[in-house]
């Protein structure tokens, strides 16, 4: 079996998924250790009989729903390349919202910033390597997801971020900063949303919060404070129907400067505000 007949029967195979031929290609390429333009430029090359059989096995996996980031161990953020597991949420285009926001709040030299539930790292990460002198610190409740992160600003060589285990703020107690930034879960327990192939196989405590999924967002917005500098910023990740009680929320705690932001899809993404 050539490269473009293995691609041509995946596709076929994965027709569910909307990006089916894209899966195809990702997953070959991994199988391959190559990237996708190899697999353009070598379509006429035949698959050694291992490779053929992993291929199978992966795109097998995929029609079953499992996220192609899951199968291959990585996904791209911000260009940098991420390793990912079930442990964390996979890293998504909609959060480099969230990082914009962070670099344009960042109007000085040297600060901190704190990045609460960190997952793979990916928005510490994205900010620590646009903003060389600011000193990174992202937390998250799970061990996993802390030595992933870790892993992942070792091998990206990113030494200006840190990542401990934290419940939100716990080990944080003392210490305020210049900007934090949350992807919290925000999804409520019955949206159906919960049911789509990628999202079902993510762990749910970093989706879902209780309060039609207000709960950790509205926890975030009232301690903030106590953990931000004077002039500090808040940003935070919410759904494209939460914007309005996010921002009420803020004004409400005090914030000021209350705005929102756009994702690559037109919704108002992340909200944030300016504390003191």
């Amino acid at each position: 079996m050539t490269i473009d007949e293995a691609l041509r029967e995946a596709a076929a195979r994965l027709v569910a998924s909307p990006t089916a031929r894209l899966d195809a290609e990702v997953l070959l390429a991994h199988v391959c250790a190559a990237n996708r333009t190899w697999l353009y430029t070598w379509g006429d090359r035949e698959l050694t009989a291992a490779q053929r059989e992993r291929f199978q096995a992966l795109t097998a996996r995929r029609v079953e729903g499992v996220p192609v980031a899951y199968l291959v161990g990585s996904r791209e953020f911000w260009g940098l390349s991420l390793e990912t597991s079930p442990a964390t949420l996979i890293p998504r285009p909609d959060t480099e919202c969230l990082v914009e926001v962070a670099l344009e709040a960042a109007s000085t030299p040297a600060g901190e910033l704190l990045d609460l539930g960190t997952g793979t790292g990916a928005i510490a990460l994205a900010f620590a390597s646009e903003r060389r002198e600011w000193q990174v610190t992202g937390v998250d409740l799970s061990a996993d997801a802390v030595t992933l992160a870790r892993r992942n600003g070792q091998r990206l060589a990113i030494a200006n971020a840190r990542f401990l285990q934290s419940d939100w703020f716990s080990a944080l107690s003392g210490h305020r900063f210049d900007l934090i930034l949350s992807n919290p879960p925000y999804i409520a327990e019955d949206d159906p949303h919960l049911l789509l192939d990628d999202v079902r196989f993510e762990p749910r405590s970093a989706l879902v919060a209780e309060g039609a999924g207000m709960s950790d967002l509205a926890w975030l917005v009232e301690r903030a404070p106590d953990y931000l500098r004077p002039a500090g910023w808040l940003w935070v990740e919410h759904g494209h129907r939460q914007a309005g009680p996010v921002r009420q929320a803020l004004r409400d705690r005090g914030f000021r400067g209350v705005a929102s932001r756009r994702d690559l899809a037109g919704h108002e993404r992340v909200s944030g505000g300016q504390w003191g």
